[in-house]
């Protein structure tokens, strides 16, 4: 089956199917979802031999929770879009990633950490709502701030977050290899 979608996705190191699996593969082994240390040792074993195995159910034996690929699952930057991560929220170190959200498709969703609380928040959140409205982007327009002909479109739909970046349009505070595969 990987032989058959290989061979009708693009090449490179991002966008596509494949690279979505490898996403999903990389969601699986984060600290919160395996279940042991030894378990990412493992993953970056099996990562080596099946390179785009999106399970890692083999011979009977999982090191992990659960990472799972919807029927829309492509490549995304760092979490694959498509991709379900159940995390042990019992457990204090467990992951929130900001990926899953849509940072990594440029919807505007951003993660911001304040010192505000719920009693902060509660008597001002329809200004507070209204003001990040104003002035985060968001929706459908019939114009945009980047000019795009038909090409530049297709690339964008296709490489996400990595052609903004590419074409100078978005800033990220890591390096773009760093984002790939989450540690």
């Amino acid at each position: 089956m990987f032989d058959e979608l290989r061979n009708f996705t693009r090449s490179g190191d991002f966008g596509g199917f494949l690279p979505g699996m490898k996403q999903i593969a990389n969601v699986a082994a984060l600290p919160g979802i395996v279940h042991n240390e030894s378990g990412k040792i493992i993953a970056i074993i099996f990562d080596l031999v099946f390179r785009f195995v999106p399970s890692f159910h083999i011979f009977g034996f999982s090191p992990f929770q659960r990472s799972v690929g919807l029927p829309d699952v492509h490549s995304g930057y760092g979490f694959a879009i498509g991709n379900m991560a159940a995390f042990d929220l019992s457990d204090p170190k467990a992951v929130v990633s900001p990926g899953g959200v849509g940072f990594d498709i440029n919807c505007g969703v951003r993660l911001i950490r304040t010192n505000l609380t719920m009693k902060d928040v509660l008597p001002v959140k329809e200004k507070l709502t209204q003001t990040l409205f104003d002035h985060i982007p968001v929706g459908v327009g019939s114009k945009g701030v980047i000019p795009m002909n038909a090409q530049a479109l297709e690339e964008a739909l296709e490489m996400g977050m990595d052609w903004s970046l590419r074409q100078g349009n978005s800033c990220f505070p890591f390096p773009l290899d760093s984002m790939f595969y989450l540690k």
